[in-house]
């Protein structure tokens, strides 16, 4: 997956995180990211990868994503691997 597609993704799991009034606080809470951040970062790789990093740790997220916005279920969790900091993922 390209970088500019994973951005597409993860902008739209964005949208659909800050429209779902029951996970958008808690995204926000986890992540420390106010209101601003929202707005002013959408736009930087970094923070649409913490996006992707949180809806993918749910596998409900990832399907009631998936299925609005017409993607595959795997889409995310690629599209999170093809930005910034996936290198550093250990699973040890």
């Amino acid at each position: 997956m390209s970088p500019e597609t994973a951005q597409t993704i993860a902008l739209q799991a964005l949208g659909w995180l800050v429209g779902n009034e029951e996970l958008c606080p808690t995204f926000m809470g986890a992540t420390g990211t106010s209101v601003d951040d929202l707005r002013d970062r959408a736009a930087e790789p970094d923070f649409q990868a913490s996006v992707l990093e949180f809806l993918t740790m749910d596998d409900a997220w990832v399907m009631a994503f998936c299925d609005t916005a017409g993607l595959k279920y795997e889409e995310p969790l690629m599209a999170r691997y093809a930005l910034p900091g996936a290198e550093q993922v250990h699973w040890t």
